[in-house]
């Protein structure tokens, strides 16, 4: 079995440790922050974003994002019992049935880590970059573990500690979820994977063969569907919920009511055929749940609970009365005055009405969500703290705050701040969208947006805002001359809310301390061989003229943009002759589709099929290797 020495080492050293001994360098902090409130001092976060229950339930394991450690909750005394020290900070954590925790952290070097009930390291197995939410089989022989950025799923086999099986997945699985008796694995992919111009774009649910590891099929969700964060299944895996927003991105965005802009949605497929059922709205009419994250199914089966990120609350649905509805939908018989079919289903805004509670959580931040003896635990990522919410039968769930750090409370660091106020759906009108809704972590959501900012009639992909500090001025058509004013048109226009100056810099502060991701296209941090050869075709196809290498930030930062505009004859239709922004190149291996309105799938279409005129570079004389050769250094920024 393979053993981390430094996870043993850190773990002798301190655990299992009381949060009083584990944080005293906290509460020294706080200490001499409180004493000197003239310095820039804070203590640190450690933003419980994931849970899970020991198996009798007497323990929550909750992962702090932003601090190496992994927190012991005890759920009888509603306190924290130890802090485990980890050598990564985790990502996602499940428990066998046998009591060994599983944490997966890391980034390119992700890795999955096993724990005794007691903290003690058993174990350590590389999985690929960004592994996220392990989920164990029935029988705690395999853990299946989705890395973001590697594109892949693994499947672990937990006495060994060694990857048995990997099977692609389509762009940046998030979640997965064990369907009957084990024979499915579903995927859940955050972001979709098709021209943005195409009538229809989505993310796709991956089936994989858990026997063969192979991919049986990709599930495609309706148009629109984005931001896959969470994936639940039920105790018999006879159903699977994924959690999504469902964007209604072909719509100008003259407003917001009724979900003109973005919906929270849940899709559901049949966990025994992979067969997609139908999908459900989680807002009201006049009241969005901004942001569905987390998911989970109550042991007994009753019930369905879903974590809005946006909106600091919890959906609490009947599951049988979900299933009578959308039986009849399916039947096509009427549900209420909206739905009388299954094809009104996703565009019903009181669909759950009488079956659901929406409970407000006192702070921000709910991702996770898990189910112990009777009670929902939500951690709060911006706070330092876990909601706890009763499953009562009477309904009437009341909500019970525990501090899980010294400093509880929302943040007062700008930067800090302004992550939770991106991430915000109650600071927009009727709380439908925060700025994450269409730029989830800061980035691109995959889709065209009709925003007013440059006419009408003229959708234009939504962008990364990685570096956009450093490179104005912002918007496609550089409409805007700066991040700033960007930030502050957002919260006008796309908001629909007036906000103190206080909160748009607090958001400026965020999005200028946005960092890159290291690309997974490059082999131990530098230019693959074929990357390399494609720095030469960088320079002979004249990419370099737009695109300078040496342009740089202050700090050093690589922009890759000549922060000038061209009409490159790329525009249609209103577009036509309209000079565009040149983009930076920085996380090109994330931000697909290219091109002003996503027409180009993949860097290789932007060179070949995109660029009949050679406008965008000198390309259509080069090989497919250059091609290939090319397309490989674009993408390792």
């Amino acid at each position: 079995m393979n053993m981390n020495p430094i996870l043993s080492i850190r773990h002798s050293f301190a655990a299992p440790r009381t949060r009083m001994v584990a944080h005293l360098p906290r509460m020294l902090l706080a200490l001499l922050a409180a004493c000197c409130a003239f310095t820039a001092w804070a203590v640190p976060a450690l933003s419980p974003e994931y849970a899970a229950p020991s198996p009798d339930g007497t323990k929550l394991y909750v992962t702090a994002a932003t601090s190496d450690s992994l927190l012991v909750f005890n759920t009888a005394t509603d306190k924290l019992a130890a802090e485990w020290i980890l050598p990564c900070k985790p990502s996602g954590v499940a428990v066998a049935a046998n009591g060994t925790v599983y944490i997966t952290g890391g980034g390119v070097d992700g890795a999955l880590h096993a724990l005794s009930s007691e903290g003690k390291p058993i174990g350590r197995v590389a999985v690929g970059h960004t592994p996220l939410a392990p989920v164990l089989d029935e029988s705690g022989t395999t853990v299946y573990v989705p890395n973001r950025f590697g594109g892949d799923v693994v499947a672990v086999d937990t006495a060994s500690m060694t990857v048995k099986g990997r099977c692609r997945a389509v762009r940046e699985p998030h979640a997965v979820a064990l369907g009957a008796r084990g024979r499915t694995l579903f995927v859940a992919n955050f972001l979709p994977l098709a021209r943005a111009d195409s009538l229809s774009v989505s993310a796709v649910v991956t089936l994989i063969d858990t026997l063969t590891f192979e991919t049986l099929r990709n599930v495609p969700l309706p148009n629109g569907s984005t931001g896959l964060r969470g994936a639940a299944a039920t105790p018999d895996g006879a159903f699977i919920y994924i959690t999504h927003v469902l964007a209604r991105h072909q719509l100008p965005t003259t407003q917001l009511d009724r979900g003109w802009m973005n919906t929270a949605a849940v899709s559901i497929l049949d966990g025994r055929t992979g067969v997609y059922i139908n999908t459900v709205l989680l807002d009201e009419v006049d009241l969005g749940a901004a942001n569905p994250w987390g998911a989970t199914v109550s042991p007994d089966g009753k019930l369905l609970i879903i974590a809005h990120a946006g909106t600091q609350e919890i959906s609490i649905i009947d599951r049988a009365a979900l299933h009578a509805r959308l039986n009849q939908a399916a039947r096509n018989e009427s549900v209420n005055d909206v739905t009388r079919s299954s094809a009104d289903v996703a565009n019903d805004l009181s669909f759950l009405t009488g079956i659901r509670r929406r409970i407000r959580l006192d702070g921000h931040g709910s991702r996770g969500v898990a189910v112990a003896g009777g009670r929902a635990y939500v951690p709060l990522y911006f706070e330092d703290a876990v909601a706890s919410v009763a499953l009562d039968a009477a309904g009437t769930h009341p909500v019970r705050r525990i501090p899980m750090g010294i400093a509880t409370g929302q943040p007062t660091d700008p930067v800090r701040r302004g992550e939770m106020l991106f991430n915000d759906g109650t600071i927009c009108f009727q709380q439908w969208q925060s700025c994450a809704s269409c730029h989830p972590d800061g980035r691109a959501d995959g889709l065209n947006w009709d925003l007013l900012n440059d006419g009408a009639g003229n959708p234009k992909q939504s962008k990364s805002l990685v570096y956009c500090h450093l490179t104005p001025p912002t918007m496609i058509t550089g409409i805007r001359p700066d991040m700033q004013a960007c930030n502050r048109k957002g919260l006008t226009h796309i908001h629909f809310s007036v906000r103190p100056e206080a909160d748009a810099l607090c958001l400026d502060a965020y999005v200028s301390a946005l960092q890159p991701v290291p690309s997974p296209y490059r082999v131990n941090g530098a230019l693959s061989d074929q990357a390399k050869a494609g720095e030469i075709v960088f320079q002979k196809a004249g990419c370099v003229m737009c695109h300078p290498p040496a342009a740089k930030g202050p700090q050093g930062e690589q922009l890759f943009t000549n922060l000038k505009k061209y009409d490159l004859g790329l525009g249609v239709g209103n577009e036509k002759g309209r000079a565009f922004d040149t983009p930076t190149l920085v996380e090109s291996w994330r931000n697909a589709p290219y091109l002003y309105d996503g027409r180009a799938l993949t860097i290789e279409e932007l060179f070949t099929t995109h660029n009949p005129n050679n406008t965008h570079g000198s390309t259509q004389s080069l090989t497919l290797e250059e091609i290939k050769a090319l397309a490989a250094f674009v993408l390792s920024f």
